[in-house]
């Protein structure tokens, strides 16, 4: 494993493209954590919770049957499509801050989407059971490739897999995006928020957007030097 990571990490290229990508995640996921403590400080005007907020959301959108339930964690909030159910962390489901707001109804975009049938959301799932393959089996073959030039063709079967992991990871954003969108249309459509609380949601739905644009870039960035790295060793 120590002459994998000599090949894989310590040259030219690790340098010039992985270096700024991990920058930019340390920097997204600091800018999301602070500003959700910010705005998770600071009560919505309607004292709507989380979980309020979620089921607004799905009431204005025609979309009945789906549960809206507790979890444990820190910003562990997600829609689980399997169950039909959305989950909310413990700071937003009974919080009234204008953060549990904001995520609680992106997750609540979520579950719209799925409901309608959102395409860019069935493209994602459909890829989502690959992606899981390759992520999983990807760096085996890549390790392999690496460590010796007789096993140079295991190299770009690992890279193939990992580029499904990449495309899922770009699948995800416009998906995310829409997802927010949604919810803020909502909040200002029936006024959930005021128009500074709103702004405060946009920021915190904002910053979390960045953290998936940070993956991606990392994933199709580290996809391009795994190519670089293949076609130096031939």
């Amino acid at each position: 494993m120590g002459y994998f990571s000599y090949l894989y990490y310590y040259d030219w290229t690790y340098l010039l493209i992985m270096l700024p990508c991990i920058v930019l995640t340390i920097i997204c996921q600091i800018n999301v954590n602070s500003t959700f403590k910010k705005y998770s400080k600071i009560r919505n005007s309607r004292n709507m919770t989380g979980a309020q907020a979620a089921e607004y959301v799905l009431r204005a959108n025609g979309v009945t049957g789906v549960q809206i339930l507790q979890v444990g964690g820190h910003l562990t909030d997600h829609f689980d499509p399997r169950s039909n159910v959305i989950r909310l962390s413990e700071s937003v489901f009974n919080s009234n801050s204008i953060a549990a707001v904001g995520v609680a109804c992106h997750e609540a975009g979520h579950a719209v989407q799925h409901a309608q049938g959102y395409v860019p959301n069935k493209i994602r799932s459909a890829i989502l059971p690959v992606a899981n393959i390759g992520s999983k089996i990807s760096w085996i073959f890549i390790v392999i490739g690496l460590a010796s030039s007789m096993f140079q063709p295991l190299l770009y079967i690992g890279i193939v897999f990992f580029a499904a992991s990449v495309l899922f990871t770009l699948a995800t954003l416009p998906v995310e995006f829409n997802a927010s969108s949604r919810a803020l249309a909502c909040i200002r459509e029936n006024e959930l928020l005021t128009v500074d609380e709103y702004k405060g949601a946009r920021s915190t739905l904002q910053a979390a957007a960045m953290t998936y644009v940070a993956a991606a870039a990392t994933a199709l960035l580290q996809l391009v030097r795994l190519i670089l790295l293949a076609n130096r060793r031939r």
